[in-house]
């Protein structure tokens, strides 16, 4: 694999960090949300700049950060996506445009602060390849939780690395690491779990997390179950594995039920046997739902391959405002 390098962070105007925020209907919140980053960026003491992507929003959000990035220039950059591509992809966008030698990923709800990301870049000066974060005293709806437990679970299992919790976007990566994921071509893109597969060193901190003040979720239980269709088909080929050996132990089974019935029907009579015929209607079903559920998974699967193959752009950018080379193409497209 190819890692493209962005030359040294030494270099003139090549700002120290990066800050990639995906945006998508946000427009209540952008205000606060800018005042608390500039204030927390400015602190640090370094060379910084505040990427937003903007998802194809409906609301004023594109309008509000095209106006952030004319206001102050050299720190903030507008990103503005020609659709809603998804929360992965922008990050993506946000990736690509972002030169700095550390790159912090936060939502923009403020449910997790700012003014955690320098624990954050603390923790990659260290040396770190990846820093994630697990969010103390969640806020979130019991429903929410529990869904991010599973997937924690199963990302722990799939991939080996024990971080707490994989939803949270407040994360850092170093240079090298965003390069990396950037030469990937994978169309489904689930970032924590692809950084980490290419990191050397990871860690994780706590972070405080708050309710939602203003606007909605954009994950609804679609979403959600969505994501964890991508999740699971794009870190491991082990559920095809447990498909032929679940396959294998069903066959089985219904080999030996089968003998056991015949055996049964010699020693009782016809019409014992004919009282286990809606047991076997039952299990029939419960045969029939397994295969439907296999052919789906694997449906999932060979769908993954459909896209990767199209090679369509992960990302279509509309405009940058205030980044390194200030365009506006309607119909420029970024493979990634």
């Amino acid at each position: 694999m190819t890692v493209m390098s962005f030359g040294s962070s030494n270099g003139p105007g090549v700002p120290e960090l990066s800050i990639v925020i995906p945006v998508y209907n946000e427009e209540a919140n952008l205000e606060e949300l800018t005042g608390r980053l500039l204030k927390v960026c400015r602190n640090t003491g370094k060379t910084f700049e505040i990427i937003f992507v903007d998802d194809g929003s409906r609301d004023r959000s594109a309008e509000m950060l095209r106006e952030y990035a004319h206001r102050y220039p050299g720190e903030i950059v507008a990103v503005i996506l020609n659709r809603n591509f998804g929360q992965h992809a922008a990050v993506m966008a946000g990736f690509q445009e972002s030169r700095g030698r550390m790159v912090v990923t936060l939502d923009a709800d403020l449910q997790n602060p700012p003014e955690a990301i320098p624990d954050i870049v603390a923790k990659l000066e260290e040396g770190f390849d990846v820093v994630g974060s697990y969010r103390k005293n969640r806020q979130d709806p019991f429903f929410r939780r529990f869904c991010s437990s599973l997937v924690n679970k199963m990302v722990r299992a799939c991939t080996g690395v024990m971080m707490t919790d994989y939803g949270c976007m407040l994360r850092g990566y170093s240079r090298t690491v965003v390069d990396a994921m950037l030469s990937c071509h994978e169309r489904s893109t689930f970032i924590p779990v692809l950084a980490n597969s290419l990191a050397s060193k990871t860690t994780e901190i706590g972070v405080p997390h708050s309710e939602r003040q203003a606007g909605e979720s954009k994950y609804n239980i679609w979403k959600l179950i969505s994501l964890q269709f991508d999740l699971l088909t794009s870190m491991t080929t082990a559920p095809l594995r447990m498909l032929s050996v679940l396959g294998g132990i069903i066959s089985l089974g219904g080999v030996l039920f089968g003998l056991l019935l015949l055996v049964l029907r010699l020693a009782f009579g016809a019409e014992w046997a004919a009282e286990g015929v809606f047991t076997l209607f039952s299990l029939l079903f419960i045969f029939i739902g397994a295969q439907f559920f296999g052919l789906g998974l694997l449906g999932e699967y060979i769908g993954r391959i459909s896209l990767d193959v199209r090679g369509r752009p992960r990302f279509i950018i509309k405009e940058v405002i205030g980044g390194r080379a200030e365009t506006t193409s309607a119909n420029q497209a970024v493979h990634g």
